[in-house]
């Protein structure tokens, strides 16, 4: 008996792969091809997303959150005023960061040595400091953060993105991931999946540092050739007229026949955008890849974080000059041990130090190169990490999860530069003012408003509910709107 293949059962054979979303992306033919604002609810100041996300939850208070109460009062037993619920034992005294501060730019921001290379970019950038979250569970904490909602189901917010304003370029997805190049952080691909949107919505993801970057593209195998692959095209094309003369009136066919035609595009245009042989020494210079070759110790060690992570950089803007309107970039995978990740419980200095400096150096790279190519001013670019971590010691050396306040930031695509907006309590333990915290439905309605979108109105019915990324939350926080 003969039986249609569903879409969504086609589709599901290969989640992740380039390859499964360049089909899926030609199946916007059926009601999907130019996304379902087909207005804009109001002008945008931006088109397109860089999400950086630090897995494992960094340390703001080692970062980008100056404490000097912590310095004065070091070592003394912490007196958090009330009860502290503690994720594991890091209620020990209070500790200071490893990293030194000092100011930077005209707005005269604090930042650790730790991130030093961003000193030169603190003018452009947008510091939030008053976030708070819902729990200290990486993946509830890393859900939320991703996809609105602090349970798996739901769509990331570049899905949501890519569902509403579609492909910029027909050759390449809308929305890319890149992950950590150790494995994937909390939940996984989870994190960027299209849940009840389209599958076309959904993240690609991408492992430049993988001898085969790109599952599903071409194939690996010794015995398929040239010649096999244009046989067994050939004898498709047959199966499929056949099938399409004995049902007339079903248009799904076509459109995967023509999914296929975009696979082909992108077999061409995918490895054109992760080829760096053609940017100037400078410019890998100035994303820490000027060093090829180089051998690395098995301890993490800020030299080949900053390859690894200026390597995403580098082709994140790649991909956004060629027309991917969402990039998501990865750093820190999950429970790896030694540390590969920002969880930090038994010593910051150790981790955060090489994690935040190849971080720091790549990111520094993109908003220096955004900028000068005019690509910053409709370009939005998001640092954040599922929760903060205490000001009080765990052990002698680490701090233990921090929901109550942590930090974001927020750069180019009509966002104001060089200020704050919501500080932390002089400790850094919960928000200054406790009654008017920063939650992460209003980064997310912020981040839809510059795109164009009133976050209120893009909702899709599912389960009887309209949902939306913001669930019933969410303001616009319009005092960091330039």
């Amino acid at each position: 008996m003969k039986r249609m293949l569903d879409r969504r059962d086609f589709l599901r054979g290969t989640s992740s792969g380039f390859g499964s979303l360049a089909l899926a992306m030609m199946l916007q033919e059926e009601g999907h091809s130019g996304g379902t604002v087909k207005v804009l609810h109001h002008p945008p100041k931006a088109k397109r997303v860089v999400q950086l996300f630090m897995g494992g939850a960094a340390s703001h208070l080692d970062l980008w959150d100056h404490k000097p109460m912590l310095e004065k009062h070091h070592g003394e037993k912490s007196d958090f005023g009330e009860h502290v619920e503690a994720f594991q034992n890091g209620l020990g005294p209070w500790m200071k960061s490893p990293f030194t501060f000092q100011p930077y730019g005209q707005s005269g921001k604090m930042l650790s040595d730790a991130v030093a290379p961003l000193g030169e970019c603190v003018d452009d950038m947008t510091f939030i400091h008053n976030l708070v979250g819902k729990t200290g569970v990486h993946s509830q904490a890393t859900y939320l953060q991703a996809t609105g909602f602090q349970r798996p189901g739901f769509p990331g917010m570049g899905s949501w993105v890519s569902y509403a304003l579609g492909s910029i370029n027909e050759n390449l997805p809308t929305f890319v991931v890149l992950p950590d190049h150790r494995g994937f952080a909390s939940n996984g691909p989870k994190n960027w999946g299209s849940a009840f949107l389209p599958a076309s919505s959904q993240g690609t993801a991408i492992f430049p540092q993988r001898s085969n970057p790109i599952e599903d593209l071409t194939p690996q195998a010794d015995f398929a050739t040239a010649a096999g692959d244009r046989a067994g095209l050939k004898l498709l094309s047959k199966f499929n007229q056949e099938f399409q003369r004995e049902r007339p009136d079903d248009s799904r066919l076509e459109a995967r026949v023509r999914s296929y035609e975009l696979a082909a595009k992108m077999q061409l245009s995918a490895p054109e955008a992760l080829d760096l042989s053609g940017e100037p020494a400078h410019i890998m210079k100035l994303y820490g890849l000027d060093r090829a070759g180089a051998k690395y110790p098995d301890t993490i060690n800020a030299p080949e974080e900053e390859e690894y992570f200026g390597r995403k950089c580098l082709i994140a803007r790649r991909l956004l000059e060629r027309g991917v309107r969402f990039v998501q970039i990865w750093s820190g995978n999950d429970n790896s041990f030694p540390r590969r990740n920002w969880d930090s419980h038994e010593d910051i200095e150790r981790d955060h130090g090489p994690l935040a400096r190849g971080m720091a150096v790549g990111t520094a790279a993109l908003l220096k190169d955004l900028k000068q190519s005019g690509m910053l001013d409709d370009t939005i670019v998001l640092w954040t990490t599922e929760f903060g971590r205490m000001p009080s010691t765990q052990g002698s050396k680490g701090r233990d999860h921090n929901p109550y306040v942590f930090t974001n930031w927020l750069c180019g695509g009509g966002v104001r530069g060089g200020m704050t907006h919501g500080e932390s309590d002089q400790w850094g333990y919960k928000p200054l003012d406790r009654d008017n915290p920063t939650q992460v439905y209003d980064i997310h309605a912020t981040i839809l408003h510059l795109m164009g979108i009133d976050h209120k109105r893009l909702t899709v019915r599912h389960d009887g509910i309209d949902r939306r990324l913001t669930d019933v939350h969410g303001h616009v926080i319009r005092e960091i709107v330039a």
